[in-house]
């Protein structure tokens, strides 16, 4: 019997992807004036190593496509006025807060670090105090990246062309989550957010995504970057799955990289998916699985 494997990409969008010149959009000039210089369109947060990754990616899709029952991605998916944007915040003199810094709620009731909305500050320390309550991160402010709408916000072409191959020939539709595009809370996992807002169901815990998930014999985890929105899903995924059942979880760790700066982060998050019971494994160990699979 044909066994049911399901393909999990996480953002695996233009902004997070350190992309050659080849796979850049041509500059965008500016018609209302034609004598500024045309703007370059790059990658808002690119991670290191994660156009290899998406490469790997793609090549898994064509190389199992038939073998392979379904293929969900996230999309990171955020509006330009955001809590966890640089361009949210200012500092104590009004000035920028640059893309990489963190902001803590004592900072912001020191007067360090403030919202650029001045009738934000409750929320936003509310907001604070529940995210350091949590112990899982502290508020980062990154460069306005995966806007809706945007280039960046765009999967990465080739895997956009391996798996509108693999819909061709399955006739079947890759499921898409999107997660973000709350403008309060930080949105790592597409399972939850980090403090999920009681106004807002597209924070709360993704009970839909989980149940589709449950229905698979084999879940192959990619994505990036492995530091955050990988790692923040796979553990959502893990709490909320049969501890008996962790095998069928199976990170791909030649398809994700970490942050800058935070591999510790993420190698102790694959140390800990192991230690759990997750299979980890490289790209080139499935392909036999599904071509094995494609031929039952």
């Amino acid at each position: 019997m044909k066994r049911k494997l399901h393909l999990l990409v996480i953002d695996p969008q233009n902004d997070f992807c350190d992309l050659p010149a080849d796979y850049l959009p041509s500059p965008v000039g500016v018609k209302a004036a034609p004598v500024l210089p045309a703007l370059p369109v790059l990658p808002a947060l690119p991670v290191p190593g994660a156009h290899a990754d998406m490469l790997r990616v793609a090549e898994l899709i064509r190389q199992g496509r038939d073998g392979l029952s379904a293929i969900s991605i996230t999309l990171d998916s955020h509006h330009r006025f955001d809590i966890a944007h640089s361009s949210f915040w200012m500092d104590a003199g009004q000035g920028a807060v640059a893309p990489f810094t963190q902001i803590t709620a004592l900072e912001v009731r020191q007067g360090k670090y403030l919202a650029r909305k001045a009738s934000a500050l409750p929320r936003v320390l509310a907001y604070l105090d529940a995210l350091e309550a949590a112990g899982r991160y502290t508020l980062m402010a990154w460069p306005v990246h995966c806007e809706i709408g945007s280039w960046g916000h765009n999967v990465h072409a080739d895997v956009r062309a391996a798996y509108n191959a693999w819909e061709d020939s399955a006739l079947g539709m890759v499921n898409k989550i999107s997660k973000g595009s709350n403008p309060w809370t930080e949105h790592y996992s597409a399972v939850q957010a980090e403090v999920p807002d009681a106004d807002d169901d597209s924070t709360q815990v993704n009970q839909a995504f989980l149940a589709l998930l449950r229905g698979y014999d084999q879940v192959y985890i990619t994505g990036e970057a492995g530091s955050h929105c990988v790692r923040a899903t796979t553990e959502h995924i893990v709490a909320n799955w049969d501890p008996k059942q962790l095998s069928q979880l199976v990170l791909l760790t030649d398809c994700m990289s970490p942050v800058t700066g935070f591999d510790a982060q993420y190698d102790d998050f694959v140390r800990d998916m192991r230690a759990r019971g997750l299979q980890i494994a490289q790209a080139a160990d499935i392909v036999p699985e599904l071509l094995a699979n494609a031929r039952r």
